[in-house]
């Protein structure tokens, strides 16, 4: 680390220092400027060290317990016998490791100065850590999120938990409860299913993944049920009780229901408590910092960047935005990225990948009459054969117009998602990529033949 007694004074100084706060450190080294970087825990955040990639590396290990279960089908002899959680945490915990140093070593190789500790922002242009003040002619708030819970409902860490108890766990409950059906929820319940768990699923909402277009919805929960992975929606969660035995979960018309566990995945909250924002003049939503569309709160200099700033809260994004606001201060004059058009992948099994609008997003944007549709039933995918999956893929364009929203399920669709953002930003008619040529056997392929279909012209169905 660098000595935080080097400087005091940057021309970019950044409190936070997970994607979207390591993003702006190392484009705006980039660029010429002097940097601070004020991070209280661990460089890369919670994706890096409790969110992205540690789910990522469980889901990974689920994969490879599925595989051994149906390995006879593919003739591999092979069973599944048990999970060893130590050895499977040891696994992912190398993967942390592996990519903590090496964005370490990216950091100091840059010359950003990491001032270690909590900071807060006691002026326009100055941020205080252990009592040490630090000025930048710029200043950028990137200090995330947290798993937050539901108002009177306790994380006890025991049998009340959230993902960061759930990611450290060495043994695995009997059975599940699963509170909250979107994405940390879905690839939780994945994991576990996979794992041997019996699970179960509570949203409020009516369906799983709410905020996925329908027919995706209507495909994931054909997989869970048949998968085994329980759910309930529709029916609002009205409390937990902690048993000699587990835990007895009860929802608003008085079914309940028994389990080991509870784990709470109802979203996370901004960290920005305490933190001497609104001291400073910022303007504040329910905790969220709210900016203009180029990440400026109106404050000074002062630019907010990742899970603060209302809308999407991934790690991309605020990846993209914390080198947004880099180039924003050098005057290049980046362009602003819809979160609409941000991808979007929940990694449960099978997997969903989208980004656009949905059908009903559509519609409600241009007119019933002005949207048409095309599914692409991924059955007639030789790869998705061949990998013993099943989904589809479907396309939302603007009549006479372009390709709007592109939404995706199937097993490792998320890696479609590259070809399927351009589409989308690049404002692709169906002509344009029906004419591309679409490698043979993949899954990509399959987003060709969805779009030649949408073009008139399709092949196969």
């Amino acid at each position: 680390m660098a000595d935080p007694a080097a400087s005091q004074a940057f021309d970019i100084l950044i409190l936070g220092g997970g994607s979207a706060g390591y993003a702006a450190a190392l484009r705006s080294a980039e660029l010429g400027f002097s940097v601070g970087l004020v991070e209280k825990g661990k460089l890369g955040g919670t994706c890096l060290h409790n969110g992205c990639i540690p789910t990522k590396a469980l889901l990974h290990s689920a994969e490879i317990a599925e595989n051994a279960k149906t390995a006879e089908k593919y003739g591999v002899k092979a069973s599944f016998d048990s999970i060893d959680m130590p050895a499977v945490n040891a696994y992912k915990d190398g993967i942390i490791a592996g990519k903590f140093r090496g964005l370490t070593g990216l950091i100091k190789s840059r010359g950003i100065t990491v001032i270690e500790g909590e900071g807060k922002l006691t002026g326009q242009d100055t941020v205080t850590v252990d009592g040490t003040a630090y000025t930048g002619k710029n200043i950028v708030l990137a200090t995330g999120s947290y798993s937050r819970s539901l108002p009177g409902l306790e994380i006890t860490g025991k049998k009340v938990i959230t993902s960061d108890h759930a990611l450290t766990m060495d043994t695995l409950p009997k059975k599940a409860l699963v509170l909250g059906g979107g994405v940390i929820g879905c690839e939780f319940a994945s994991v576990w299913n996979s794992f041997g768990v019996d699970v179960t699923i509570i949203e409020a909402l009516p369906s799983l993944v709410p905020n996925e277009d329908a027919a995706i919805v209507k495909q994931l929960e054909r997989a869970f049920k048949k998968r085994k992975i329980d759910f309930s929606t529709g029916i609002r969660f009205a409390g937990v009780e902690e048993t000699e035995n587990g835990v007895k979960a009860t929802l608003e018309d008085g079914k309940s229901f028994e389990a080991d566990l509870l784990l709470v995945a109802v979203g996370r909250g901004p960290v920005t408590a305490n933190l001497g924002f609104e001291e400073a003049g910022l303007t504040m939503d329910r905790g969220y910092v709210i900016t203009n569309e180029r990440l400026h709160t109106g404050v000074g200099n002062i630019y907010a960047v990742g899970d603060i700033v209302p809308g999407l809260q991934l790690a991309h994004r605020g990846f993209q935005q914390g080198i947004f606001v880099a180039e924003e201060i050098a005057g290049k004059k980046p362009v602003v990225v819809e979160d609409v058009n941000i991808p979007k992948v929940t990694y449960c099994e099978p997997e969903i990948a989208s980004v656009g609008l949905t059908e009903a997003k559509a519609k409600e944007k241009f007119g019933d009459d002005a949207v048409t549709i095309q599914e692409y039933n991924l059955a007639g995918n030789g790869k998705t054969s061949i990998l013993g999956s099943a989904g589809l893929i479907k396309l939302v364009r603007q009549v006479d117009g372009p390709i709007v929203g592109v939404h995706m399920i199937g097993a490792r669709m998320g890696e479609q998602i590259g070809e399927a953002q351009l589409i989308v930003n690049w404002e692709a008619f169906p002509e344009d990529v029906a004419s591309l040529v679409h490698a043979h056997p993949t899954q990509n392929e399959a987003l060709g033949e969805a779009a030649m279909a949408l073009a008139g012209k399709p092949l196969h169905g």
